[in-house]
């Protein structure tokens, strides 16, 4: 079998995961992937979502935190990719039994007002955007007991899943310390700041305008960018009314029915 055919039945594996609803085997244990591989993995399960009907609509940045980064020994973000078919509409319905062991974590959201073709200082990554919204992310890893190396969970897509955005609002404001609360039936069950991502979220931004620039890759205006989480993740259960409010910037919110 080539090389090429490996990547997609490896991509095909996880892709059967997420439409069957059932936790698969960890790639890694299957076969030796480095980081491009795994990159090629994902490109590749987009590629199959693509053919389903499913349009790409921006990206969703992981390991925006330097706790994160060092801990998984990486210098730089990650990412994965965001289509229009996991976009939950602002105060929605998520049906759980569309996901194996989903978890939500508040962001904020980058909406992109010119494409972005190139490198960005932190000063010009602000004049890229349309604006900025409060949102949640709803992950959802496809291998068994939510467990996977790095090069697993960026096959997988980075674990995303679906998100909720909420209002746009003036890309000029400050967010580099903003409040975080997410809340579960109006509850805080996380609390934080935007600071944790990267210090200030604009920086998530600047570092994946150079990762697309080195891979020759132009992201359209009109993108969503999730910006990474604000906080540590919390397990979803059927029933829940799932907010997050953004100091002075602020809230969306979701409900969830079905079982797990």
């Amino acid at each position: 079998m080539s090389k090429i055919m490996d990547l997609t039945a490896l991509a095909t594996q996880l892709d059967q995961a997420t439409l069957s609803q059932q936790a698969t085997a960890q790639l890694t244990g299957q076969q030796a992937l480095d980081l491009p591989t795994a990159y090629r993995i994902q490109a590749e399960g987009i590629r199959l979502r693509e053919q389903r009907g499913e349009r790409r609509v921006g990206l969703k940045l992981g390991f925006t935190s330097r706790a994160k980064m060092q801990q998984m020994g990486v210098d730089h973000l990650i990412w994965g990719e965001l289509t229009d078919a996991m976009q939950i509409e602002e105060g929605g319905t998520l049906d759980l039994r569309e996901l194996i062991h989903p978890r939500v974590e508040p962001e904020l959201c980058f909406i992109t007002g010119k494409e972005i073709n190139g490198p960005l200082s932190l000063a010009e990554a602000g004049r890229v955007l349309e604006g900025v919204c409060p949102a949640l992310e709803i992950i959802d890893s496809r291998y068994r007991d939510f467990r996977f190396t790095l090069e697993d969970v960026i096959a997988d897509n980075c674990s995303s899943a679906k998100f909720v955005v909420g209002a746009l609002q003036n890309p000029q404001r400050a967010i580099d310390n903003l409040g975080v609360v997410m809340n579960f039936h109006g509850r805080p069950v996380q609390v934080g700041s935007t600071a944790a991502i990267l210090g200030h979220p604009l920086r998530a931004l600047v570092q994946i305008a150079s990762l697309l620039y080195q891979q020759e890759r132009v992201l359209p205006a009109g993108s969503v960018i999730l910006a990474g989480a604000a906080t540590a993740a919390e397990a979803l259960r059927p029933g829940l009314h799932v907010s997050v409010d953004i100091s002075g910037f602020g809230r969306t919110a979701f409900h969830t029915e079905g079982q797990l």
